[in-house]
């Protein structure tokens, strides 16, 4: 199989020159530098000199700023073939999963998403979200995987219509659990995410890393995403949810003022989920794996 004509790779990086050229170099192999596009996030470390050097013919996005999860609109704006293979500078697609990936996708026509299984560094040991979405309790209505309602950001293929239709990526996220607004957007529009156990992506997790800072993103864009989707009621519930898992990590009052200083503008985007969706979120929500 030809990828250039099926799949482009893109690349989301921010200050890590040396774990994106590591990624590259990989990728590269996979599936040629003329399959992949980087946005960088207004590095400040050299990192877009050293990709136009080490990879002159990849094509090369360089934001001024960094703007977040809302960089990959940037890659998706540049991409002529109808499949995009997201991946950060810290995650490498294993060689075959993006054939396989294609192969899924063009017999299931009503797929948007392929969540792909990841597994980190060179052991392979498998990512505990994986598990929860080999498990998901959603009907699997013949789809070529289990169902799920959301996706692995940085570690899915997508359908490059779908991606536009859902409008891309929210800026005002900028990070942290930024799928999930896509994937309840995806289903309302009548599309399907699917758990790909055969697709694989190799995760190499980076110590430059802000844990506190993306928690508290994390709980501030559930809120968000709760009061711009979900009933008035659920809304509510998800905000006490999420603050006070925020009041047990020492983190209310950060969240509750990033979560109140954004909320007019999510407001303002506010379109409810059907009936359908919800029940969707609502089986997720309640389902407790088996120990």
């Amino acid at each position: 199989m030809c990828l250039e004509r099926w799949v482009t790779i893109a690349v989301l990086t921010y200050n890590r020159r040396e774990q994106v050229l590591r990624t590259l170099a990989a990728l590269s192999a996979v599936a040629g530098d003329r399959s992949i596009v980087v946005v960088d996030n207004g590095s400040g470390d050299g990192t877009p000199a050293a990709i136009a050097k080490a990879f002159p013919s990849i094509r090369l996005i360089s934001l001024r700023h960094n703007i977040g999860a809302a960089a990959r609109n940037a890659a998706v704006a540049q991409i002529t073939t109808p499949y995009v293979a997201f991946c950060d500078d810290d995650t490498q697609w294993e060689p075959w999963a993006l054939e396989q990936a294609v192969q899924i996708l063009e017999a299931a026509p009503q797929v948007a998403v392929l969540s792909a299984r990841v597994v980190v560094g060179t052991e392979g040991r498998l990512d505990p979200t994986c598990v929860d979405m080999e498990n998901s309790p959603l009907p699997r209505e013949g789809l070529p995987g289990p169902q799920l309602l959301g996706f692995m950001a940085g570690a899915c293929v997508m359908r490059v219509r779908a991606f536009n239709e859902a409008g891309g990526y929210w800026a005002p996220f900028f990070i942290g659990g930024e799928e999930e607004l896509m994937a309840l957007d995806l289903v309302q529009k009548g599309w399907c995410i699917v758990y790909a156990q055969q697709v694989v992506s190799r995760h190499f997790p980076s110590s430059l890393r802000d844990s506190g800072l993306r928690k508290r993103l994390l709980a501030r864009n559930a809120i968000w995403v709760a009061w711009m989707r979900r009933p008035w009621t659920r809304a509510w519930r998800e905000t006490a949810l999420q603050l006070r898992k925020a009041h047990r990590q020492r983190d209310f009052w950060p969240v509750a003022l990033r979560a109140v200083a954004g909320l007019p503008r999510a407001l303002a985007n506010r379109k409810l989920i059907s009936q359908r969706v919800e029940t969707m979120r609502m089986q997720l929500d309640s389902y407790r794996p088996p120990p």
